[in-house]
């Protein structure tokens, strides 16, 4: 796997050093930080600047580029016995998942499961590396997982514009339901879940997916605390 760009590169360097198995570089760096590099003991590779955008895909790299390991997924029975989960239903543009796993490190989720394959890459760089940091796992078909989420004794909340402006009493052991930005939750998901979420505006009825997730999860790992 192919991850680029500073901030990144830098928080798997300072984080996950067991990852890194290459290094590319297209700048010369401070002596400190090249030596953290150096102690790897991994190949560091400074390539030409058309190597380096055919690596990153034509992304912004900022001069760094890592190869590391492939990331697993985590197995969905470790699931069942978390208390705090976030679960990604059709969503697919990098940015808005990128930023739900980077307020889920932020803000104690324990783990996120997503409906669709996604670019593990580019969740990595959008989260600035808080990716590597939360359990994840694909779970393609949601209303078998919905079953299997309530006999494992969850209360399932979603969030739509019209449902209810809960700020406490979520329980021990939630699973927040997120829709695409463009869809929201399919309304044979809707049904299926115990309630239904809003987030009171000052006449401005729509939020990004990304920043509802955040204002979400703060609310109900805090149960209502705001």
């Amino acid at each position: 796997m192919i991850i680029y760009g500073k901030q990144v590169c830098l928080y798997v360097l300072q984080n996950h050093k067991d990852l890194i198995e290459e290094i590319y570089l297209g700048k010369e760096l401070e002596k400190p930080l090249f030596r953290e590099f150096a102690r790897l003991e991994k190949p560091i590779i400074k390539p030409d600047s058309k190597k380096l955008q055919a690596l990153a895909k034509g992304g912004n790299h900022q001069g760094y580029i890592l190869k590391i390991k492939d990331i697993e997924q985590s197995d969905f029975k470790n699931f069942k016995g978390y208390s705090k989960i976030v679960v990604l239903v059709g969503l697919s543009d990098v940015g808005n998942i990128g930023g739900i796993f980077r307020s889920g490190v932020a803000f104690g989720i324990d783990g996120i499961i997503l409906s669709n394959p996604f670019n593990e890459s580019g969740v990595a760089r959008a989260s600035s590396g808080a990716f590597f940091d939360m359990p994840y796992c694909i779970y393609r078909d949601t209303m078998s997982l919905i079953n299997e989420l309530k006999h494992s004794d969850f209360t399932l909340f979603g969030s739509s514009p019209k449902g209810k402006e809960i700020l406490n009493s979520f329980g021990n052991k939630w699973a927040l339901f997120l829709g695409s930005e463009g869809d929201g939750l399919p309304n044979k998901v809707v049904r299926k879940l115990d309630n239904i979420l809003s987030i009171k505006t000052n006449g401005f009825d729509s939020l990004n997916v990304s920043v509802a997730a955040g204002i979400l999860m703060y609310r109900m790992v805090n149960n209502g605390l705001h």
